[in-house]
């Protein structure tokens, strides 16, 4: 015999994906906000990376294609997402605190700031790099003799982008002594 679940248990269960369906979706527009490149130069410690972002091929270039600051730091799926959204509320945390607010004080943790970037991304094989750059899509013929060598033996070798590219699209950090 089929038993028929109580219309509290019901009422309840509609209200909890109701409630779940709005929170997932209040959350999801608080991260495409926070995604806005406008939304994350607002931090003054910021201004140097905007800088020099806006010299790079990343902000202008031939064809017209433009990468954000979310393209590049931001997982595309939810949960490495909300992982890396939590992590960055140390970098307004630094901010509010003035650890960073100063191009001196910022210039000071550069080094320690992209090593913490470069080290995520090589931990993930460059994700976000390869969410517009693929290997399987790079038409060897059209790059340089020395530029296919270096693609190629990076594929061989399983390096990844951060690997050759640290520097690209901000200004490469001297090593501190």
């Amino acid at each position: 015999m089929l038993h028929c679940p109580s219309k509290k248990i019901v009422c309840i269960g509609l209200m909890v994906f109701f409630f779940g369906g709005i929170s997932f979706a209040s959350l999801n527009s608080f991260f495409d906000y926070t995604n806005d490149t406008e939304f994350c130069v607002s931090c003054h410690s910021m201004q140097i990376n905007y800088k020099e972002y806006k010299e790079t091929l990343h902000y202008k270039n031939a064809s017209g294609v433009q990468a954000s600051c979310a393209d590049c730091h931001v997982p595309k799926s939810l949960g490495p997402k909300f992982f890396a959204k939590v992590v960055a509320v140390k970098d307004v945390v630094y901010e509010l605190m003035g650890t960073i607010d100063t191009p001196e004080k910022f210039q000071a943790r550069r080094w320690d700031l992209a090593n913490t970037v470069w080290e995520k991304m090589r931990a993930n094989d460059s994700r976000e790099c390869r969410s517009c750059h693929k290997y399987s899509s790079m038409d060897y013929e059209q790059q340089g003799k020395r530029v296919r060598k270096k693609h190629s033996s990076a594929l061989e070798k399983g390096k990844t982008c951060i690997d050759c590219h640290a520097g690209i699209a901000h200004e490469e950090p001297l090593e501190p002594d």
